[in-house]
């Protein structure tokens, strides 16, 4: 561990900063926060959190001479896959904006206080939300106002108020301010004098006339005595605020997927085969790790986690990820992330050199995809051919599970309804040989009642 292989996200905290090594993930502590993380330790904060399962445990590693200003090497638990807040779902964010609430009111019980509320500071663990960054602890200054009050605002309050009251579509506008959505577009975006509630309009609009007046914090002027009384009424007052907003997920025609779905392909009877099918392919392909595409609302998924799988699920339909989270909360499924991206147009790298967010192409690869239903979106909806199509997973998985619809499909026949049939190669014989460039097939079976096949294909070695 001579040479410390610094994350290219963690440049921007002096306190330490975040590395790796043999696939391993460390976090240095730099001398200038000895102090306090001796403070957060023995202050028995640290404890209390872990034990509530708020934040990531980690073990205290022996640090060489030669680190120089290195005092702590802690080694956290692996996150198996890192996500971004501008990829989950709107109670997923809002239920990292409760931890983060919560972690601050422990931690002024303790005399400490997050320095920052940055939403990048929580991950998905385990189903739910859990805080990462230990290094966002300060000891608690009495009469100091909250400096990420402002923050919170951005990267919690305002997109969460944006989906619930505006267009869960604007979720995106995380991606593009990856420092927080700016308040005054916020504020200009919410049809507030209609359906906001008091609660978050208070908030945002009291930054965003703060950012019109000149103002950079929008918190207490320096000279101004914040006193601890007031700070915990301000973290009970964007604790409210965030629990008065809610989203009811509109009904798509994939949120309602299902064997009932007159719009649906499936009777009830194929549908059970087909869970059936694949239930064996994951078993055969002994599938420890799993991508599902186009997940919908997570049933294959569950089929999947229930074998033991971690499973990543994505769709770019942000109602049928809030479904499925929601669902995974109340049957305690821990094994599934559920993300909300578009396939089409995956999450790509972003921030600094674009390297600070890593896109989901370049993030820890499956050793099992399933991609279900899906084929026939991509190769008809889309114009993708399927040789793109078969050369772009053989670069993501070893093994893949795959659903082929064919032209006899009612919903492809839909799909061509009203539109000129210009994919003369879309056959199954098509299909076969397209993936058979990069793909050996080593099952395949037909969906009962249906036309539809399911395979599966073993990645070929390189020549």
């Amino acid at each position: 561990m001579d040479k410390l292989n610094h994350h290219p996200a963690s440049y921007k905290d002096p306190s330490g900063f975040i590395f790796t090594h043999q696939s391993r993930v460390f976090r240095a502590i730099d001398a200038s926060y000895k102090k306090t993380y001796d403070y957060f330790m023995k202050s028995g904060l640290y404890e209390r959190l872990v034990n509530e399962s708020l934040l990531i445990p980690h073990k205290e590693l022996r640090t060489a001479k030669k680190m120089g200003n290195v005092k702590y090497i802690l080694e956290p638990v692996k996150i198996p896959f890192i996500s971004y807040p501008y990829e989950w779902c709107f109670s997923q964010l809002k239920e990292a904006a409760l931890i983060t609430l919560t972690i601050q009111k422990i931690a002024l019980e303790y005399g400490m206080i997050l320095r920052d509320a940055s939403s990048f500071n929580t991950q998905i663990y385990r189903g739910k939300p859990i805080f990462i960054d230990t290094l966002s602890f300060g000891v608690y200054e009495e009469g100091r106002p909250w400096s990420a009050y402002k923050q919170f605002c951005e990267q919690f309050l305002a997109p969460l108020a944006l989906i619930a009251y505006a267009d869960p579509r604007l979720s995106r506008l995380s991606h593009l301010f990856l420092n927080g959505v700016p308040l005054d577009l916020a504020v200009k975006l919410l049809p507030w004098r209609k359906k906001i509630r008091q609660g978050p309009l208070l908030h945002l609009v009291f930054h965003s006339s703060n950012l019109r007046s000149g103002s950079r914090a929008g918190a207490a002027k320096p000279e101004l005595f914040f006193p601890k009384s007031s700070m915990m009424g301000l973290i009970a007052s964007l604790e409210s605020a965030i629990q008065s907003i809610t989203w009811n997920p509109v009904k798509t025609m994939w949120s309602q997927y299902n064997g009932n779905n007159k719009t649906i392909s499936y009777k009830q009877i194929s549908l059970e085969d087909k869970k059936h099918i694949v239930e064996r392919c994951i078993k055969m392909c002994r599938s420890k790790y799993i991508w599902d595409l186009g997940a919908n609302t997570g049933e294959f998924s569950r089929i999947a986690a229930g074998l033991g799988a971690f499973v990543v699920s994505v769709d770019s339909d942000p109602s049928v990820i809030e479904y499925q989270y929601l669902n995974n909360r109340v049957g305690k499924v821990s094994n599934i992330l559920p993300l909300c991206i578009d396939i089409l147009n995956p999450t790509p790298n972003l921030g600094w050199m674009n390297l600070e967010r890593e896109s989901f192409i370049n993030r820890p690869k499956p050793d099992t995809i399933l991609a279900l239903a899906i084929i026939h979106h991509l190769a008809i909806g889309e114009n993708i051919p399927l040789s793109n199509l078969a050369e772009a997973l053989s670069t993501l998985t070893e093994k893949l599970i795959i659903e082929f619809v064919p032209k006899t499909d009612p919903q492809v026949k839909e799909m061509l309804l009203f539109r000129e049939d210009i994919f003369p190669s879309y056959t199954q014989a098509g299909f076969e040989a397209a993936f058979a460039k990069h793909f050996s097939p080593i099952f395949s079976k037909r969906i009962r009642a249906t036309d539809r096949w399911i395979y599966v294909f073993k990645k070929k070695k390189a020549k």
